[in-house]
């Protein structure tokens, strides 16, 4: 009888616990559930890896082809085309479409062919007087098709070559054909009456209209023949009137073998048989001046052999007869004096350079020398691209470019024609153009510059990608310098001392600002905040200085001076709310004070006061970056160093105060110790967040790119770069290309900085995990 309970209760219990079946059943269950778990976490673990590891090699993928070799191909060699009977070929040129080329010799044939094959199309013979001599010859800047004779009686001819293109029956058609700017073919007249050959010439045509210089190196004389082109307004006839102007000899007892004349007709560079360069300023022709003499070519006997203008006739190559291929260009000095200087050399030849041939469409050119090598270079990015030899040349004498960049027609000495094929798509890139200082074409001195477009197409494109990069660091370094004492102090207080009442407020309000789109932020920073910073500039730095201090001065009096009757109508932890009216009431003083504090000490305008102490300032600039991306940030820096320092085990807390320790002190040597992983994790998260930022940096700062961390200008980052010129740039071009090595640089950035942050919280876990 006594057993009979105990027998029951183990029966009931029985009734209630799991029979061995349904244990099994669910331990098959939860290993299936914990097996799952695992592999799913471990999955999207490695999917995470492998994400960011496509996207490095996708944004490398991108990248890759500029960093390619530019290749020259053989791909045709024929006889000269019209045959050797005409004399030497001074000069040969492609039309666009590479259909079409021309030939031009120095009897005064003009031959017209099939590029790759030589086939002959049409020919024309320039006005040539019988006995007379082609003592020279020269050709204007590339896209005008302009050349020029200077023959043995002191007269000049002019000619163009020019294609019409038709469609007939949807069929392309190029038919060419030679026309005259001056004189309708007949020569024109330079030192006709003295009889002087033109031993050099040079012909350019530009706003003004056409002109002719030329120089007789016996008689030492230099003259610039103009065609000045004038429209009647009401009329609209034009007309042209034939003026003469001598120009100062260089230096006595020089050859002069090169003349070039830009195409503003201000400017006018001789090469001399002595290696030097003269630059002559003609923009007021009734009083040339020479403005500077450097010499170019080092050496004994050493001379200018060839010279030509790049793109734009902004600059221009010289070549020597040791070889040595350089450019130069106009520069101001500090007391704005001009002077021709040299920008940078290319490599060399082997032997003297004979001709020089620029590309139609970018900083490029082609080089030949008297060895039969054609050297392919570029001129922003200071590299020679490519080198060929022409087979069975001895020399070169002849070279073009196709105006798209994708062929080369060079003429050999014995008259032979080589077509060549160019695949050169990037020849703007190289590492010292994009970290270091070029010298670009109009500047007076190497520069860090980002400027990948322009309305003309003589532009020169400037790819540095320092200034983007000192732009992104310049915006996080002011939002994190903004946002972190905010973020982080204020976690801390609301981790440790905040009542939970009001933590449950504050909190969620915080993490609430996160979910803001930045492109309102970047909307209110850009409309609203940059013209009040503007406005109220002594208020903001006095806001920035006075309310730290103001709040130290409140907790004073809270703690020290009011009567302990009163500091008990609030509850512990609510103290912080206290604090509201002090933050208003700086806030409205400061902006209320601002006219005063401008007046009595920045001369009524702090800005202008600014600008007298030699400090730019633009109204879009790093301090409204910092203040409305730090704002972005502060909800990510704050909700996890909020975590960190609540989540520090309270049996450490609980333990330093039982051994005396205050609040504070134990905040300040267990509570951050602790929390320090933490707290620096959330900061570099910010950091990265910061340096990602797009749509703020587009919108509240001027996207300038400058090179400096002055707080009172702008920047221009790489997300806002890429955001704002990758649906302009051509898919697959240089600049297409160019903005993914942007974006790629970003990701390396984040990425370092990340992984060393991860070393770094690793590090000090480790450290302050015995705690």
């Amino acid at each position: 009888m006594t057993d009979s309970p105990s027998v029951a209760a183990s029966g009931q219990q029985g009734r209630y616990l799991p029979s061995e079946e349904q244990r099994k059943r669910w331990r098959r269950w939860r290993h299936v559930k914990d097996w799952f778990s695992k592999g799913s976490i471990a999955t999207f673990g490695v999917g995470v890896i492998v994400a960011l590891g496509l996207i490095f090699v996708y944004l490398f993928s991108e990248t890759l082809p500029i960093f390619g070799d530019p290749d020259i191909r053989p791909v045709s060699t024929y006889e000269a085309p019209g045959g050797v009977d005409g004399g030497r070929t001074l000069h040969t040129a492609m039309e666009r479409y590479r259909e079409v080329a021309v030939r031009f010799t120095e009897e005064g044939d003009v031959f017209f062919f099939r590029p790759d094959n030589g086939e002959l199309l049409d020919e024309y013979r320039l006005n040539r007087p019988e006995g007379v001599e082609v003592r020279s010859f020269d050709v204007a800047e590339a896209r005008t098709r302009l050349v020029g004779y200077g023959l043995s009686d002191g007269t000049a001819i002019m000619a163009r070559h020019d294609y019409d293109v038709s469609y007939p029956e949807g069929q392309r058609t190029i038919t060419p054909k030679v026309t005259y700017p001056e004189g309708e073919g007949e020569p024109l007249a330079v030192f006709e009456e003295e009889g002087l050959p033109l031993d050099a010439i040079a012909v350019q045509r530009g706003r003004r209209g056409s002109a002719v210089v030329g120089a007789n190196n016996e008689a030492e004389a230099l003259r610039l023949v103009l065609f000045e082109e004038t429209t009647d307004f009401l009329t609209g006839e034009a007309t042209v009137e034939r003026k003469v102007y001598e120009l100062p000899w260089p230096e006595a007892g020089v050859e002069v073998t090169q003349i070039l004349l830009d195409t503003t007709m201000r400017n006018l560079f001789v090469g001399g048989a002595d290696g030097r360069l003269h630059f002559f300023d003609v923009s007021n022709l009734n009083r040339p001046e020479l403005i500077s003499s450097q010499r170019a070519i080092t050496g004994e006997g050493a001379q200018v052999t060839a010279m030509d203008f790049l793109l734009g006739a902004a600059s221009m190559i010289v070549g020597g007869s040791e070889g040595s291929v350089s450019q130069w260009m106009v520069t101001r000095a500090e007391d704005r004096s001009r002077s021709l200087t040299e920008v940078r050399n290319f490599d060399a030849h082997a032997a003297p350079v004979s001709v020089i041939a620029p590309e139609h469409g970018r900083k490029g050119f082609a080089t030949g020398a008297d060895d039969g090598t054609v050297q392919l270079a570029y001129a922003t990015s200071d590299r020679t691209l490519s080198r060929i030899r022409l087979e069975g040349a001895d020399r070169v004498d002849g070279l073009a470019m196709a105006p798209r960049q994708n062929a080369m027609l060079a003429v050999g000495g014995d008259g032979t024609f080589h077509f060549l094929a160019v695949d050169n798509p990037h020849p703007e890139v190289s590492w010292s153009a994009f970290w270091q200082k070029v010298w670009y074409e109009g500047r007076n001195n190497p520069a860090y510059v980002w400027q990948s477009s322009s309305a003309t197409q003589e532009f020169e494109p400037k790819f540095s990608l320092v200034p983007l990069t000192v732009g992104t660091l310049k915006a996080a370094f002011y939002a994190m310098l903004f946002s972190i004492p905010i973020a982080v102090l204020g976690a801390i207080y609301s981790a440790y001392f905040m009542a939970p009442k009001m933590r449950q407020i504050t909190k969620p309000t915080i993490e609430i600002m996160e979910a803001l789109p930045t492109v309102i932020l970047g909307f209110l920073a850009g409309l609203w905040a940059a013209p009040f910073f503007e406005r109220n500039l002594p208020a903001v730095f006095s806001i920035i200085v006075v309310m730290p201090i103001a709040m130290v001065f409140a907790a004073y009096l809270w703690t020290r001076v009011l009567p302990d009757g009163i500091r008990r109508l609030v509850p512990g932890g609510w103290e912080a709310a206290l604090l509201i009216p002090v933050v208003l009431l700086v806030g409205w003083l400061g902006v209320t004070a601002s006219p005063f504090l401008e007046l009595a000490f920045f001369g009524g305008d702090m800005r202008q006061w600014l600008t007298d102490q030699g400090i730019t300032y633009d109204q879009r600039n790093a301090l409204v970056v910092g203040a409305a991306m730090g704002f972005a940030v502060i909800p990510t820096i704050y909700s996890i160093s909020e975590d960190a320092v609540f989540n520090v085990p309270k049996h450490l807390t609980q333990g330093s105060l039982a051994l005396g320790a205050t609040p504070w002190q134990a905040m300040a040597t267990v509570v951050l110790l602790t929390a320090s992983p933490g707290i620096f994790s959330a900061i570099m998260i910010g950091f990265g967040r910061a340096v990602g930022e797009t749509m703020i940096v587009l919108m509240a700062t001027g996207n300038s790119p400058v090179v400096n961390f002055n707080i009172f200008e702008g920047m221009r980052t790489l997300s806002a770069n890429i955001a704002v010129e990758m649906g302009e740039a051509a898919v697959g071009g240089t600049h297409y290309r160019i903005l993914f090595l942007a974006a790629l640089v970003l990701f390396l950035m984040t990425f370092v900085v990340n992984t060393a942050a991860e070393i770094v919280r690793h590090r000090l876990r480790k450290k302050y995990s015995t705690l």
